[in-house]
C-alpha cells in the first residue's frame, strides 16, 4: 500500500494535485493511503520550498507546481 501526502495549505493547486493522485491510483488499480499535510512545521521538514509537493511513501516526488495525471502515474507506478 502506498503512502500518499499532500503538502500544502489546500489551495487550488494542492486540491488539484490530491484529484490527480486519487485518479492515478484508481486507474493503476493501487491501494494508497492519502494524508493531507497542512501544518507549516511537518512541511519544512520535507526540505520543500514551495507547495503544493507530493510524498509518495516518504519521498518527496514533485514540489512546487501541479504535475499532469500521466506524470503522476508514472511517479506512483515507480514507487508500486
Amino acid at each position: 500500500m502506498l503512502n500518499i501526502k499532500i503538502l500544502g495549505m489546500g489551495c487550488r493547486n494542492c486540491r488539484a494535485l490530491e484529484a490527480y493522485a486519487r485518479q492515478a491510483v484508481a486507474e493503476l488499480g493501487l491501494e494508497a493511503e492519502f494524508e493531507e499535510v497542512k501544518d507549516m512545521d511537518k512541511i519544512m521538514s520535507y526540505d520543500i520550498m514551495m507547495t503544493p509537493a507530493l510524498v509518495v511513501n516518504e519521498k518527496v516526488k514533485v514540489a512546487g507546481r501541479v504535475p499532469g495525471k500521466d506524470e503522476v502515474k508514472k511517479l506512483l507506478a515507480e514507487e508500486a
